[in-house]
């Protein structure tokens, strides 16, 4: 509208379409307008908030300088997560998001400090399962010590996307004089086990496609920094770490024996397996080494140090059922090799592909 001069009266100016608060996702929040600026404003700003993040630069600059000093080192890593469903017993993609990355920085013996998190949203979606999403997210990273602090969004057609993934990059701070890795490992070693294997796989399980077992089943998905940093104060001489999420223990072990070039030998009888996910796993004919697990940890300790590691471990939360798996031995360099309860041995294969998809 303009006044009698003819100059326009900006103020006055109404959109005629006005944008209306919506209740789900549209392609429109993917657009990089208004809709997509309303989109992080009103979920992801206020679970995420935090000074780096609030700038909303195309990228963050973090002052590592004094972390770095006396010698220690940048850890990075990167995890997409596309579990199906978007919320299981005992956690959601959110925490999983956040609580896979902080360990895959974990395994490194890093602390973890920064994390992003991109999201890749299904048209339809409900806005406030995403923003429940992104609370799990948040209180995850608050729990684990860490801050979210860049980010990016994409809105895909209807029917392309399982509702929501998440991508997590992590940065953190590897101590001076940790070094973790697989030319330590060395025959006479010892492996440990944090705790029961299989539960976040069967906890997915259990509220997919309408499977229902005996008893509750709950995802194991926890932060195992702080674990981490209980063994290393024991200990600083660990020699490698793995979090055997995808493919389990069986394919951890695996990867352990081939990278080191040594055997490994478990023994059945000590393979921690709760009853409800024992029976879960006995009726869907899995076995419990080859089924995810996201707040687990596997350790390759000196023979001479496992048993006040496996102490600090039993001390911790998240190690409380904490136990001796096997050895490292020369044998068989590359294979795992499993000492049955009836006193025989057998191979334990890597498997070809995944048992359950969409476990993480």
């Amino acid at each position: 509208m303009a006044d009698a001069g003819g100059a326009i009266d900006v103020a006055r100016l109404v959109c005629p379409t006005p944008v209306r608060e919506r209740e789900r996702v549209i392609l429109g929040h993917g657009g990089g307008g208004t809709l997509s600026h309303e989109l992080i404003e009103q979920v992801f700003l206020p679970a995420f908030a935090n000074p780096v993040l609030d700038r909303l630069g195309d990228s963050c600059v973090l002052d590592a300088a004094d972390l770095l000093a006396g010698g220690g080192r940048l850890a990075i890593s990167t995890d997409s997560y596309v579990v199906r469903p978007l919320t299981f017993p005992g956690g959601t993609i959110g925490d999983l998001a956040v609580n896979g990355t902080v360990n895959d920085l974990a395994m490194s013996g890093a602390r973890p400090l920064w994390l992003t998190a991109a999201f890749i949203i299904e048209e339809g979606l409900p806005i406030a399962e995403l923003a429940e999403i992104a609370g799990c997210m948040a209180r995850a990273a608050r729990a684990a010590g860490v801050a979210i602090v860049t980010g990016d969004t994409k809105v895909v057609e209807r029917g392309h996307g399982d509702g929501c993934y998440v991508n997590t990059a992590g940065i953190g701070i590897v101590p001076p004089g940790v070094a973790l890795g697989p030319e330590r490992v060395r025959p006479g070693d010892v492996v440990l086990v944090s705790g029961t294997l299989a539960d976040h796989g069967m906890a997915v399980m259990s509220v997919r496609d309408g499977l229902e077992f005996d008893a509750p089943i709950s995802s194991d998905t926890a932060p195992l920094h702080g674990l981490v940093a209980a063994m290393l104060s024991v200990c600083r001489d660990l020699k490698m770490l793995r979090d055997p999420t995808r493919g389990g223990v069986a394919t951890s072990l695996a990867e352990i024996a081939t990278l080191a070039r040594v055997g490994i030998e478990i023994d059945e009888e000590a393979i921690p397996v709760a009853s409800p996910v024992a029976a879960a796993c006995e009726l869907l004919g899995l076995d419990p080494l080859l089924v995810a697990n996201e707040g687990k940890l596997l350790a390759v300790v000196p023979a001479t140090h496992a048993d006040p590691v496996l102490g600090a471990m039993r001390r911790h939360e998240h190690g409380r059922d904490a136990v001796r798996l096997g050895r490292v031995v020369a044998a068989h360099p590359g294979l795992v090799a499993m000492r049955t309860a009836l006193g025989g041995t057998r191979i334990v294969p890597m498997p070809i592909g995944e048992q359950l998809p969409r476990m993480c």
